[in-house]
């Protein structure tokens, strides 16, 4: 397969690393309007550079798989155009600012016959891994409640397109959109969302979130998203009624789970979770190579993806009303400003 990245910034370049590794895949090419970052990603990994995707269209046989490494506001375009010119494509979350957006995407891939494949790497980490594997096996019983936390320093990029919310949606569409597909993938389908924010009260580039999601299956969650920390980290923390699991990515231990004791037990007992060999983005992208391959449908697909954005999205209502939204009366596809 021949692969081309779109981007040459953090996830680009996450992207290229992934596919430079692969015995099975040729990286093609990087794609970005800054030529300086274009050619010092490729000379990283030996493949050409080019400052448009047009351009890279002329000079390449071949592209089978696009990667769509750009800011929020640019999924669109190029989703639909790879899609037209029938490559697969690899795209970073959030898969759109708007609902309406995302769902033409979806619609523009199928009537093309490609797939469509979200990047929500949360699904690969390991420690998520064994925290689903943790909730599922009943370990702790029926789960009752989850606190996650996501964040750290305001994030730069290009044109500083992070500072404008219209285009990325603030913490909360950018970040904390990992916390709502790895809950919704724990628990199920969310009923009911209350956020509030910091945006608009804090000078400078700082934002703080908190998001309270509950679930149709009765699980409560507090998500919390950060961009006013020095140190990226994350931290997830799930009850049941018999037990709780912790994760904290400063600490040692990845996941601990913590029993309910007996009067002749101690709790704390650890749960070993070995390292990966493999980056989490790299056994993305793998997984994702594999599914077109195999033609499967992934982890992770564009409908979950979807609806990670309705989450976000709805979360950005709440705090424009000042009330809870319900998932069921939420279209988002007036969008939220």
């Amino acid at each position: 397969m021949n692969a081309l990245v779109l981007g040459a910034g953090t996830m680009g370049n996450a992207h290229a690393a992934a596919y430079a590794k692969m015995k099975d895949v040729t990286l093609s090419g990087i794609v970005d309007v800054n030529s300086e970052k274009a050619v010092q990603l490729a000379n990283r990994y030996g493949t050409k550079a080019f400052a448009s995707y047009e351009e890279a269209k002329r000079q390449l046989a071949d592209i089978d798989v696009v990667s769509v490494c750009l800011p929020t506001p640019s999924h669109k375009e190029a989703v639909i155009q790879a899609a037209q010119d029938k490559c697969d494509v690899i795209c970073e979350k959030p898969l759109a600012r708007h609902l309406d957006d995302a769902r033409e995407m979806m619609d523009e891939c199928k009537q093309q016959g490609v797939h469509l494949f979200v990047g929500h790497v949360v699904r690969f980490f390991p420690e998520y891994i064994q925290a689903k594997k943790v909730v599922d096996s009943e370990k702790i019983g029926q789960p009752i409640m989850a606190r996650t936390t996501r964040g750290g320093s305001f994030p730069e990029a290009s044109n500083d397109w992070y500072a404008n919310f219209a285009k990325s949606g603030g913490v909360i569409l950018d970040t904390v959109i990992h916390d709502f597909d790895f809950l919704r993938w724990c628990f199920g389908e969310v009923e009911r969302v209350y956020a509030k924010t910091s945006r608009g009260r804090a000078a400078g580039k700082i934002e703080y979130a908190l998001i309270t999601l509950r679930f149709e299956s009765g699980v409560i969650a507090h998500v919390e998203g950060t961009w006013a920390h020095q140190k990226f980290h994350t931290k997830l923390e799930i009850a049941g009624k018999e037990g709780i699991i912790e994760h904290d990515s400063s600490k040692v231990n990845p996941v601990v789970l913590e029993k309910s004791a007996a009067a002749n037990e101690a709790g704390g007992v650890a749960v070993p979770s070995s390292p990966a060999k493999d980056s989490p983005y790299y056994l993305e992208i793998q997984h994702f190579i594999t599914c077109i391959k195999e033609d499967k449908a992934p982890i992770v697909t564009a409908e979950d993806a979807y609806e990670a954005v309705k989450i976000a999205l709805a979360a950005l209502e709440s705090i424009k009303l000042g009330k809870p939204v319900y998932l069921k009366e939420f279209t988002g596809l007036e969008g939220v400003k």
